[in-house]
């Protein structure tokens, strides 16, 4: 049940997991990745050697040139310089051959003029975890600046057509662009980084430069009658440079806002397979939090808690009024301090797993749950474990028992039926039918 361990921390490491956790254990001997701040200077995997982030290419030039080393599919990299770091450390730890694919130029030609090449790239499971979490923090970050961006509220600055001041949120001066001035860069919900997307437009027209044609003009009167004319007051959807500042280009790695929008599911709607005869089933079984017992369901797993660790989930979500997400806030905290070798009663941090949870055993810190405004935090909405079968296996007390007040308190009327004629006689529907005869 081990999870996938953090065999080494990057620089400035923190008590934090970025790695994709997993029941069972997945591969092994992966670093996890410390946040940093953007290093301006980016170095070789394989020497001292280093360069400006500006100037990747002379990098990469310098891999081929001098180390025989190729680097596949650079742009699908979310965060360069991490990712540099993180092979650099691992080449240190086992040679290349072990990671990289081995390319033989020459193959046919005399032994002194073969060359081998080593091609890096994500047909290597480590490589592909590796980008995936570059991209995963990338996102993270975005939206994260995306949120206090619309929750700003001190945001200040003039229209770059109209010179009118605004201040509050940026939604504002978009809107008026947009509607003022025919000038639009999308719904602000979609933007980030609006204050150097901004900056970026304002520049061109400095430049008495067209946003759409990115022609240069004489004046800008001359510019802003061109815009006008041609209808080019907007951007040119072909410049990359604007991707950055649109939130759904970091959705999907490799994959530009065109091809995220043109994709549908024609190809789903087509399949009328409706054959689920072939469909095997596999039993979810859920984990201990303490060890690597699995049990098929909620009652067998909360059973063997109480019996072999002394933990009764039960009793704690009885005693503290624990809703559906306070379980799964609290259950994830557990597994996380736990997967960190970290008592959750006293702070102790231990070497392993196993002496953590003896050390709880024996100091009776099992059920020694820390206050709840120490666990019942945003970040324990998702789980350490990506395939947690205990989370799906937690109930909602307080909805079980309204359910059970609703069938116990409301009481059922049977329909009167008694008097059945007496009923027929007085309908509505029968003087509806006698007003309906008359009038024919």
């Amino acid at each position: 049940m081990a999870a996938l361990k953090e065999s080494a921390e990057l620089a400035g490491g923190q008590d934090c997991i970025l790695e994709p956790l997993c029941f069972p254990e997945q591969l092994s001997g992966s670093v996890s990745l410390a946040s940093s701040d953007d290093c301006c200077l980016v170095s070789c995997v394989l020497c001292s050697h280093s360069t400006p982030l500006s100037d990747k290419d002379q990098l990469l030039k310098h891999l081929v040139l001098d180390h025989k080393l190729v680097i596949a599919d650079i742009k699908l990299i979310a965060d360069f310089p991490k990712y540099m770091l993180y092979w650099k450390k691992r080449f240190t730890e086992q040679p290349i051959p072990d990671f990289c694919s081995v390319i033989k130029t020459n193959s046919e030609g005399p032994a002194e003029l073969q060359e081998n090449y080593f091609l890096l790239c994500d047909i290597l499971p480590e490589d592909r975890i590796l980008r995936e979490q570059l991209q995963q923090k990338r996102l993270e970050e975005v939206l994260e600046q995306q949120q206090k961006e619309r929750d700003d509220t001190s945001f200040q600055r003039t229209c770059m057509f109209c010179n009118e001041d605004f201040t509050g949120n940026r939604s504002v001066l978009l809107n008026h662009m947009a509607r003022e001035h025919s000038f639009s860069i999308g719904l602000p919900d979609n933007i980030v980084y609006c204050t150097e997307f901004l900056d970026a437009l304002e520049r061109k027209l400095d430049n008495m430069q067209c946003f759409y044609c990115e022609k240069i003009f004489r004046d800008k009167t001359t510019l802003k009658d061109h815009m006008r004319k041609k209808q080019h007051r907007r951007i040119n959807a072909n410049n990359h440079d604007y991707d950055r500042f649109y939130v759904i280009n970091y959705l999907e790695l490799g994959k530009t806002w065109e091809e995220v929008l043109s994709e549908d599911d024609r190809e789903l709607l087509e399949d009328n397979d409706d054959d689920w005869s072939d469909w095997q089933a596999h039993p979810v079984c859920a984990v201990c939090l303490f060890c690597e017992q699995q049990e098929e369901n909620m009652e067998k797993i909360c059973t063997h808690m109480q019996k072999a660790h002394k933990f009764d989930l039960h009793k704690l979500k009885t005693e503290l009024n624990l809703k559906f997400y306070q379980q799964v806030k609290l259950v994830n905290y557990i597994r996380r301090e736990l997967h960190q070798c970290r008592c959750y009663g006293c702070q102790k941090k231990l070497e392993t797993r196993e002496e953590v949870v003896q050390h709880m055993m024996e100091a009776g810190h099992v059920m020694q749950i820390p206050e709840i405004s120490h666990w019942d935090q945003p970040q324990y909405y998702f789980p350490t474990y990506e395939n947690d079968a205990l989370l799906t296996a937690l109930s909602d007390s307080e909805s079980e028992s309204e359910g059970a007040d609703h069938s116990s308190d409301v009481p059922v009327f049977p329909e009167d039926i008694s008097n059945l004629k007496a009923i027929k006689q007085n309908s509505v529907l029968n003087k509806l039918l006698k007003d309906r005869g008359s009038s024919s």
